[in-house]
């Protein structure tokens, strides 16, 4: 089969280990809907007996689109919550005289 498509023996293999790492990447993100980034989908496959450099993980990532979806913070609006505490001594910094 490789000499017909003109594939060497290594090339075949390499692209069978990726798409067993995509379909483990995969069950990852559908597994924790999406959220996990690369660092923990390293982890995770870390976890799972997959070994492989934190890079290489990113950028299958990106090849197949499977990076996690980015939650952005709430906003939060402070107002008078940073003023809590009343002026119980009432200081005056007002100078009657120079120095």
């Amino acid at each position: 089969m490789c000499r017909f498509f003109d594939v060497s023996r290594s090339e075949y293999y390499g692209y069978v280990q990726r798409i067993d790492i995509v379909q483990k990447i995969k069950e990852c993100q559908d597994k924790y809907d999406r959220t996990y980034g690369y660092h923990r989908v390293h982890i995770w496959l870390e976890r799972q007996g997959i070994h492989r450099n934190p890079k290489t993980i990113l950028c299958t990532m990106q090849k197949y689109t499977l990076l996690s979806s980015v939650r952005r913070k709430k906003y939060r609006n402070y107002g008078n919550a940073l003023h809590k505490y009343p002026n119980l001594l009432n200081r005056d910094f007002t100078s009657t005289k120079p120095n």
